[in-house]
């Protein structure tokens, strides 16, 4: 692991840098990203970029200095051979106040690298009782308030599955906490629409691009229920890639099913093509 802090390569990765008046730290006032490394190369890294600025102009901190932060990833994966990893970006408004009002002092960067393990190919989740407000302050940002996320996945872990998954105020089906969601029906790959209140995933995305025109593919909003009849259920995300799932709550499904194995072949394939789709 390797520590990057507003253009400082740091001597261990866990030395105490951080104001602990950073508003990141006392309100949870910042956004970040999670990028893909494979083969010592980040995978996708303009689009988690494009969408890091996109957060943290919504969120009201400004606009990131998106050339500074590759810096921060160039520096932290310099010297590493990590053949599956993961590079966290962080931006915080920076120092302010113990209230809830920002200061004025700058945008805090930190780029943090390290391997990791693999996601399994198959998974399993639950559904959770409490919705995502599509119409909230945050929807659609990716921001560091991840207190939520945190209840959610606990309580998915402690039943034994990986990831917890929710409806959104309406009751439709919206996204897991760090994931996206597909669904087969019949022959139909189908995934909730952005204005359920999903988090518009850079692996959502590639999916639904690189499936269209060899899969029925769409996206559509249904009731959380769906999950309950549907055929094949697929998580997606940054490092789970294309997840099958054998089991929501207490329903067991074929894991993977055909479609999933035709999403799966097709993800391998493009990825070959080039890390920065």
């Amino acid at each position: 692991m390797k520590t990057w802090v507003n253009g400082q390569l740091l001597k261990f990765p866990d030395e105490p840098v951080i104001s602990p008046l950073d508003h990141g730290m006392i309100v949870g006032d910042g956004v970040f990203e999670t990028v893909q490394i494979s083969r010592n190369e980040p995978f996708a890294l303009t689009r988690h970029l494009d969408r890091l600025v996109r957060s943290a102009e919504g969120l009201g901190i400004g606009t990131p200095d998106v050339g500074a932060v590759r810096e921060g990833v160039e520096a932290t994966m310099d010297g590493q051979d990590i053949e599956f990893g993961r590079i966290r970006v962080t931006v915080t408004s920076g120092r302010g106040p113990l209230g809830s009002p920002r200061g004025s002092e700058g945008l805090t960067y930190v780029v943090i690298s390290e391997p990791c393990h693999r996601p399994p190919d198959v998974s399993s989740v639950v559904t959770v009782p409490w919705p995502r407000n599509e119409r909230g302050a945050l929807s659609g940002l990716k921001t560091t308030s991840y207190a939520e996320n945190a209840l959610m996945v606990e309580h998915a872990l402690a039943r034994g599955a990986s990831e917890a998954v929710m409806a959104n105020t309406r009751g439709q089906l919206c996204e897991g906490t760090g994931s996206n969601i597909f669904y087969v029906v019949g022959e139909r790959l189908l995934t909730p629409t952005l204005a359920a209140g999903p988090l518009a995933g850079v692996t959502r995305a590639l999916v639904l691009e690189w499936c269209a025109g060899e899969i029925d593919v769409a996206e559509q909003d249904a009731p959380i229920e769906v999950l309950q009849t549907a055929d094949e259920v697929i998580l997606v995300g940054t490092t789970r890639n294309v997840q099958a799932i054998a089991k929501v709550d207490d329903r067991e499904l074929p894991a993977p099913g055909p479609i999933t194995q035709r999403v799966q072949a097709i993800w391998a394939r493009e990825v070959m093509r080039g890390m920065d789709p």
